[in-house]
């Protein structure tokens, strides 16, 4: 799971999100918007300045490790999480159905062992570096927050009816969400079930040592 970003000021509730001017880009930016926030489109190079002068009032990013190398806690005091709207790292590749299916069956294997290896070490790299990098923001200063459960509760509400209203416009999107949203929600049932308890029992066990 990735980071919520960096703030400008606190987010106390709901309201504190109403005019606020946040780099975020996708669906994550719809949502917010539904709750009165302003989406920006900004690319990588301009955030930094961006977020000094105040021309916006957020940004979200990555997570630690690339967050301090643009050197956003220079700029903004609250750092909140979680990215809600990105639960996961993944990478991505797209290949021409056709072009794909006049490989060779090794070559289809060889690319998704590839593919396959890309993302668990992304996701690895990212495990390792993370904590040194959030050890060296906070102890710049910076205020690691979590969104109040207000907050995300209104952004999961949100979030839903986004979903609901793209199926209903789109018979692709809706197609595939069918079959995607079940899993999805089997997988959580079960996560609550074995990860979750086993993650949050450490967690708490970890601090009392």
């Amino acid at each position: 799971a990735q980071m919520g970003g960096w703030y400008r000021k606190e987010i106390r509730s709901v309201e504190d999100l109403k005019g606020l001017k946040m780099r975020i880009a996708g669906l994550g930016g719809t949502v917010l918007s539904r709750l009165g926030a302003v989406p920006q489109q900004l690319a990588g190079g301009d955030l930094y300045p961006a977020l000094e002068r105040g021309t916006i009032d957020a940004v979200e990013w990555l997570g630690p490790y690339d967050d301090e190398k643009l050197g956003f806690h220079k700029v903004a005091q609250y750092y909140y999480y979680p990215a809600w709207w990105e639960g996961a790292a993944n990478t991505h590749l797209f290949v021409n159905q056709e072009q794909w299916a006049a490989l060779p069956k090794s070559y289809q294997a060889a690319i998704r062992t590839a593919a396959a290896e890309a993302t668990h070490w992304m996701v690895g790299r990212y495990d390792i570096r993370n904590p040194d990098a959030l050890r060296r923001i906070l102890g710049s200063g910076t205020q690691l927050r979590p969104f109040p459960r207000e907050v995300m509760e209104a952004c999961y509400r949100e979030a839903m009816a986004v979903e609901q209203d793209l199926a209903g416009r789109s018979p692709e999107f809706r197609k595939i969400h069918e079959g995607w949203s079940k899993a999805r929600d089997d997988m959580r049932a079960w996560f609550r079930v074995a990860e979750l308890s086993f993650d949050n029992f450490v967690a708490q066990a970890s601090q009392r040592r």
